[in-house]
């Protein structure tokens, strides 16, 4: 017999149909597990490169990721100032960063580092030479520190 509430807070639900979604979730357990490690259902979803065409099927996959934009910084420097400091600048005010002239500048891709590189003027418009880019293994070392 159901009472108005199964628990304190909580409006009584139909027995059977909680029975149901029980069994259901528990069969849909028990399958998942029967298939070794997840394998079968990852070999459905994602592309076996062990095969001859796996190097071609990989650059396709890789073209679809080709078109979607990035966000590039280049940073001079850096500081920390007051907001009351940030407030009374004014045009034509110095802001002292902590970098020195002729440092390498970072360039940034979505916030991460990548490179380091040296201002140029190309057709009167800066841009940057990169001297140094940064290798992944060197990215995930700068992240557990």
């Amino acid at each position: 017999m159901a009472s108005d509430m199964d628990e304190p807070g909580t409006p009584a639900t139909d027995d059977a149909g909680l029975d149901d979604d029980w069994a259901a979730a528990m069969a849909e357990q028990a399958m998942a597990e029967a298939a070794p490690a997840g394998k079968a259902q990852a070999a459905s979803i994602f592309p076996n490169f062990d095969e001859a065409g796996g190097k071609g099927s990989l650059m396709n996959e890789l073209d679809m990721i080709l078109d979607i934009p990035v966000q590039i910084a280049v940073e001079l420097g850096r500081t920390k100032m007051t907001i009351r400091n940030l407030l009374l600048l004014a045009h034509g005010s110095v802001v002292e960063l902590d970098a020195m002239a002729g440092e390498p500048l970072n360039v940034f891709v979505n916030g991460t580092l990548i490179a380091q590189g040296e201002v140029v003027v190309v057709n009167d418009k800066f841009g940057i030479r990169l001297t140094d880019i940064v290798t992944p293994s060197e990215r995930a070392r700068r992240l557990g520190h």
